[in-house]
């Protein structure tokens, strides 16, 4: 069975695999970004990211012999770039809605905004 973590892995093998995760990650949240740049919606991120789970998979499979094509996995790691990638979204979205729109709206948290009152 597939694990994050096998008992021959090297050092150099886990920190591989944890920069693997880091650029999944960052990369899922950079794509969030740019789909909220574009004023796209949830839709977009959402497709962006099926084709981001894809390379993901490839690259467990390329560099840790990990299974290509296994739905279960291809599952997990969408679920996980998702949120990421509507994190990166929001951040996005927020800080456009704040900055643009000024006179109406204004910050509540680095994920959301409210009308001025």
């Amino acid at each position: 069975m597939q694990g994050l973590f096998f008992e021959s892995d090297t050092t150099v093998r886990l920190v591989l695999r944890f920069l693997v995760l880091l650029l999944g990650f960052w990369t899922a949240w950079r794509t969030g970004r740019a789909a909220a740049e574009g004023w796209d919606g949830y839709g977009t991120v959402l497709v962006y990211v099926l084709g981001l789970g894809f390379a993901m998979r490839f690259l467990h499979y390329s560099l840790f012999a990990g299974p290509f094509l296994s739905p279960f996995y291809y599952i997990v790691d969408v679920v996980i770039l998702m949120a990421f990638a509507v994190a990166g979204f929001q951040a996005r979205r927020t800080t456009q809605m704040v900055d643009n729109y000024y006179w109406l709206y204004e910050r509540t948290s680095y994920f959301s905004w409210k009308n001025k009152d």
